[in-house]
Order: C-alpha cells, then structure tokens, then sequence
C-alpha cells in the first residue's frame, strides 16, 4: 500500500515535466527549426500549421486532464445509509452492498472513497476514474496519444534536418537508438541532440500505450461495462450501445470532443435530485 500511494504522487510530477519537456521542445526547437524552409509562405507555412496544431492538442490533454482531477468522483459513503454498526472497511472487498447502495459502487482504498460506477484508479491523475470524469479521461487519453505522436513526428523530422538522415526505410528509425547511444560514447552526438533522440521512443511508447487504452476503454464503453466490473467478472444489463455512448459523452458530445469541457452530471445525482 505504501508504494501505490508514493506512486500516486509520484507518476502526476512525472506527467506534468513529460508536458513541459514536449512543450519547450516544441516551441524552442522545432518549431523554429522549420522556419529555415524558405520555400513556404508565411501564413501557410509549416511551422505555423504545426504550431496551431500542437497547441490545439496539447491544450485538449492539458484541459481534460484538469477536468478529471476537478471532476473526481464524489464520496457516496457521506449519503448513503450502511446500515447500523456498518463502518466504511465493510467497502474493502468491493463486494459488499447495503439495501440502500446503487449497484456498481467500489470502496477505494486510495482515495478512502466509495464511488459510483468505478473503472480504476488513474495514478497520473491521483484519483479515481468514475460516472463523472470517464468522458474527461477518454479525452486526456486520445489527445494525449495525438500529442505524443505529433512530437514523434516533428521530433524525426528535427533529427532528420540536424543529422541528415533518412527514415525512407523502415529500419531506420529500429536502429536509431543503439547507432546514437554508440555515436554518443564516442563524441560523434551531442548530447541535446541524444536527449531528443531519447524522448522520440518515450512519445512513440506514451502514444501507442494511451491510444491502446483508449481503444480499450471504448470498448468496454460500448458494451456498458466498467474495468472493475471486466476483473471482478460481473454480468450487467444488456443496452443498446447508443445509450451507453450517450451516458458516458452526453447529447452534446462533439462540443467535447473539440474543447475540454466538463462532463454531464452522475445518473447518481440526477437520482439524488429526483
């Protein structure tokens, strides 16, 4: 338990210097890299398109991300009625339900909360991802892999223009790192220009495992089941996939989609209202 709490504060300041290393990248180094093309146009030219580009991604991850810590699911122990001598540790298990609890609620034993429509618990963001924040967080997932693969792709053509090479062949970029690492020992590689070689299989790895997961959680979207209920080997109620969509992203989705923006209220709520 120790180590998942230190890996709960450690993995969002990992996060955060992964963000400003990509981001002073990209505004200090490749970016203006791509001003030396003299043959574009100012207004069309390459570095603004990508620079607008990268902003519009990076400002989406960034958005979602603060959404999702903002929009943490709330503690349904502080409304619900456990029952008499009933304590919170009879949550531990996930199991256990009193007559008056919603289904699909899981006490956390890192948040010390009991949420509604559990998925799991998100270390990069520090809490738990439920009902609230499940559209926030497929969001900070696509435009986090899209930000990572747009750094990916700038990134090789830096290196490309700085070490003229070419990655026409597909092996080229497999043997980029253990012909850097060798060039580098021997001072044929700046060690700036090894960094930038380092953080391009950071972004391709970052990318692939956030489209993966994203990919995964549509999934499990689309057929109205959460992580938690997929490991524990809960049945749930079968639903048309449209209304499952529209419970997790909404009627409005594509304003979602375009700028991080907060998610509809909990089923739990609307309930609690009623």
């Amino acid at each position: 338990m120790l180590v998942l709490r230190l890996l709960n504060v450690v993995a969002p300041a990992y996060f955060l210097c992964i963000s400003l290393v990509t981001f002073v990248l990209q505004i200090f180094v490749f970016i203006p890299s791509m001003f030396r093309d003299p043959s574009t146009t100012p207004l069309f030219s390459p570095a603004l398109l990508h620079g607008a580009l990268f902003l519009f991604l990076s400002a989406n991850a960034l958005g979602n991300y603060v959404l999702v810590i903002q929009s943490s699911p709330e503690d349904l122990g502080k409304d619900l009625n456990l029952g008499e001598g009933a304590e919170v540790a009879d949550w531990l298990d996930g199991n256990r339900s009193p007559g008056s609890a919603l289904p699909s609620t899981h006490f956390c034993r890192l948040c010390a909360r009991i949420t509604q429509r559990h998925d799991h618990h998100c270390f990069f963001t520090g809490n738990c991802i439920g009902s609230r924040n499940m559209r926030n967080f497929i969001m900070f997932c696509l435009y986090t892999s899209l930000a990572c693969l747009d750094s990916l792709v700038a990134g090789m053509a830096y290196i490309s223009a700085t070490l003229s090479m070419s990655f026409a062949d597909p092996l080229a970029f497999l043997t980029l790192l253990p012909r850097s690492i060798s060039q580098f020992f021997s001072g044929a590689l700046l060690s700036s220009e090894m960094f930038v070689i380092l953080m391009l299989y950071l972004w391709l790895g970052i990318g692939l495992a956030c489209a993966g997961f994203c990919c995964h959680q549509m999934l499990l979207i689309l057929r109205g089941q959460t992580r938690y209920q997929l490991r524990k080997g809960m049945v749930v109620r079968a639903r048309p996939w449209r209304e499952n969509l529209q419970e997790v992203f909404g009627k409005k989705w594509l304003l979602g989609l375009l700028i991080p923006v907060q998610n509809v209220e909990s089923s739990y709520r609307r309930q609690k209202e009623k």
